[in-house]
């Protein structure tokens, strides 16, 4: 019979990993943002804007703005204005528009 030496292994802590910062919840009700994205129209300028074609997707929008004139593509985010009721006081929420 031989006899082994045991090494033994100080324990290490268990890695600490980072961790993200919760962001509420946002309610079903509100319902999620939708981005909408147009080419700018032909004469249109950064202090005027005018929307010309819409595009299907931001990927599409952009290779339509590349192969344009002017390269400008607009993204549009609509959203309706409503009071809620906090407290007794009103208070004004924007709720997204969907397509």
């Amino acid at each position: 019979m031989s006899t082994g030496a045991i090494a033994t292994m100080p324990a290490q802590a268990p890695a600490v990993q980072p961790t993200r910062a919760k962001r509420p919840r946002r309610s079903r009700q509100q319902g999620e943002e939708v981005a909408r994205y147009f080419l700018a129209k032909e004469g249109s300028s950064p202090a005027k804007p005018e929307l010309g074609e819409e595009a299907s997707s931001e990927g599409e929008a952009l290779i339509k703005a590349f192969q344009s004139k002017s390269g400008v593509v607009y993204v549009l985010h609509a959203y309706k204005a409503e009071a809620e009721m906090q407290g007794g006081s009103p208070t004004l929420m924007k709720r997204p528009l969907q397509k």
